[in-house]
């Protein structure tokens, strides 16, 4: 039978209730659901218990804190934290026959999770932890996920655009424990309630303001940016001398976590391409494309300044991209800066 994945959003979505009702409640909309979805999204939601619990005794007990001596495919230090997410998501989806192939940003190419991976099983892409460097400070980080229908090939079928994307969503690890994802009929937020172990439906059917006050962006690489990626961040500045309201600076440094503010509150976040990084640091089908779809699903927008998200075709597994995310009204002033200034260039 047909998994049929898509939740349509319903006026009678009850706080409180669980993740796993949520998705119970939607598939009984379609006779030939298989249930498989529910199932991968509850290993998620395990996955992310664990993580969380590991989060909570950090600096109480060895090894989560740190680094582990080694690098991965990406060129970056590894953190015992970063090793144990990751294992964590192989151990909770291995031989559960929910996903077939993994494929991770602390991995150089993708595994296989079931002996029999046939063409349109689920292949799940995922940033263990994004945001590690805070973890030591005890800063908010988060897992980030997407769910696509494998290909036919183990690494090139994976390199589907965006636009492709079967769901996708973030674990933000914060003051609470909160899941948000998306199967293509909005976005909705589960807050996990430690006493009774259970990710709780506490912000259904989420939608950005179509205008925010706030704007990310690390400032410390102002001197490296693009001249139009300075003179936007200007005319954000200027707001108030012109009689508008005026936006605020706010920078966490974890992606997930810049982008779930602005996801609640309005605004942009930038992650714009320099003159060390001009493809851009972040990574296409670990961050911006789950992000892209979520804040599309939500109202707002999500572009490289210059192209959609959703709409680029990947050529590699762990390609780079800029991102410019958040409201729609910022999104696009600032792609009106971006096509500006390349036209020029």
């Amino acid at each position: 039978m047909k998994d049929i994945v898509a939740t349509k959003p319903t006026t009678s979505l009850t706080k409180g209730i669980t993740l796993f009702q949520h998705i119970l409640a939607q598939q009984t909309q379609y006779p030939d659901a298989t249930g498989e979805f529910g199932g991968l999204m509850a290993q998620i939601s395990l996955a992310a218990k664990l993580i969380s619990r590991q989060l909570a005794q950090a600096g109480l007990i060895e090894n989560v804190l740190g680094f582990t001596g080694e690098v991965n495919v990406q060129g970056e230090a590894v953190r015992h934290l970063d090793q144990y997410a990751n294992e964590t998501f192989i151990r909770v989806f291995k031989d559960t026959g929910l996903v077939c192939l993994l494929a991770s940003e602390e991995l150089e190419e993708p595994i296989a999770l079931s002996n029999q991976c046939p063409v349109g099983s689920y292949a799940l892409l995922v940033d263990p932890i994004d945001g590690s460097s805070n973890i030591d400070v005890n800063v908010s980080v988060a897992s980030i996920f997407s769910v696509q229908k494998r290909g036919a090939d183990s690494t090139s079928g994976l390199l589907q655009p965006g636009n492709a994307q079967v769901a996708a969503g973030y674990v933000l690890y914060g003051p609470n424990t909160m899941l948000v994802y998306s199967s293509g009929y909005g976005v909705h937020g589960f807050t996990l309630d430690p006493v009774v172990g259970e990710f709780l439906l506490s912000h259904p059917n989420m939608q950005i303001p179509t205008q925010g006050e706030y704007y990310s962006i690390n400032e410390a690489y102002s001197p490296d940016w693009q001249p139009y990626v300075r003179d936007y961040i200007e005319h954000l500045k200027g707001a108030k001398n012109r009689g508008e309201r005026p936006y605020s600076a706010r920078y966490i440094g974890s992606l997930a976590a810049d982008f779930h503010r602005t996801l609640l509150t309005g605004g942009i976040y930038l992650y714009p391409p320099t003159i060390d990084k001009p493809r851009g640091k972040l990574r296409l089908l670990y961050e911006a494309a789950p992000l892209a779809f979520i804040v599309e699903q939500a109202g707002g927008r999500a572009s490289t300044g210059i192209e959609r998200i959703l709409d680029i075709q990947p050529q590699a597994l762990h390609q780079r991209v800029p991102l410019v995310i958040g409201s729609p009204t910022e999104v696009t002033l600032a792609e009106t800066y971006a096509q500006q200034g390349t036209s020029h260039s």
